[in-house]
């Protein structure tokens, strides 16, 4: 963040990433949604949002992930901003800079991370006031994974993932992060899965999570958590991007406890028993080529949280 862009009152907030260690999807609805029934983790990998007044509405996107992020109307970081100030009355445009460190269109919710940062930093720089429950009635106008990244943690999703219940857990989970270079489009992947289902004639039951999840969750064991990892969407993506099957496998084979696509995809998620082996799977990934890069991480980890609120003199 260069110093110009701190001159000026402005507030940042950080937001993580996050992934699905259970994703159940159920036939689509009327309106097109499919429903769901997910456990979120949020985790420690995070994009930083800053917001100061600014003469127009606008947002720069910097960061290792910067590449492929929108900077025009249709960033959600942005839009969630609009949204905000829409339903407050608020006119007072604002400038967004976007520090990117999470995937983009790896089934990651980085642009939901970005749009939860900036409903928090909005409401503090507005001085709305608003309990995390109202913000999240407009993050559910945003996107599904919007509400979730608001409140962190790890939680149950419902709906089209848009309601959250907090799920009791115990200890830290390690995980490292496979991203690909090239994103997969969600609706892409649900198209697949829809054709699939159609194809084979199943009509998938209406989505439940499972008891043997929130058990191991409760357990506070990666061992027992590992094999109760489950994703709907994932076949799909493979069917799509034949490759990740290829680093499941040997993610696998170098001592993970479980592999599984994140969300949507294309980012693999990958368990680990801890720290230390946590290390190794990172570097043995990108040591067979198999990836080109690696991201470790813990979970749970809290929602969009203030981080900075500097101040002219």
């Amino acid at each position: 963040m260069t110093s110009a862009i701190l001159s000026a009152p402005s507030v940042s907030v950080r937001a993580p990433a996050k992934v699905n260690l259970e994703l159940r999807v159920g036939p689509p609805r009327p309106d097109g949604f499919h429903p769901l029934a997910t456990v979120y983790q949020a985790v420690s990998l995070f994009d930083q949002v800053t917001i100061r007044a600014g003469d127009d509405w606008s947002v720069e996107i910097s960061g290792s992930r910067a590449l492929g992020v929108p900077a025009d109307e249709t960033n959600l970081a942005l839009r969630a901003a609009r949204l905000l100030a829409e339903r407050h009355d608020i006119d007072e445009p604002v400038e967004i800079f976007i520090d990117k460190e999470i995937p983009v269109a790896g089934g990651m919710a980085g642009g939901s991370a970005d749009a939860a940062a900036t409903l928090v930093a909005c409401d503090w720089f507005w001085d709305l006031g608003l309990s995390k429950e109202e913000l999240a009635t407009v993050a559910a106008e945003l996107g599904s994974d919007v509400p979730f990244l608001l409140h962190g943690g790890t939680a149950l999703g419902t709906g089209r993932g848009e309601i959250i219940t907090p799920v009791l857990t115990r200890g830290t989970y390690h995980w490292v992060f496979a991203p690909s270079d090239i994103g997969l489009s969600t609706p892409d992947v649900y198209r697949q899965f829809d054709e699939h289902n159609e194809a084979v004639g199943f009509t998938p039951p209406e989505p439940a999570s499972s008891p043997a999840l929130m058990a191991a969750l409760m357990s506070g064991n990666p061992e027992q958590l590992a094999p109760v990892l489950m994703n709907d969407l994932e076949g799909s993506a493979i069917d799509l991007r034949p490759e990740l099957e290829e680093i499941i496998v040997e993610g696998r084979h170098l001592g993970a406890l479980a592999g599984i696509v994140s969300g949507s995809g294309p980012t693999i998620a990958f368990l680990a028993a801890d720290h230390e082996s946590a290390i190794d799977l990172a570097v043995g990934l990108t040591a067979t080529g198999v990836v080109t890069d690696t991201y470790r991480a813990t979970g749970p980890v809290p929602g969009a949280t203030i981080r900075g609120v500097p101040r002219v003199d």
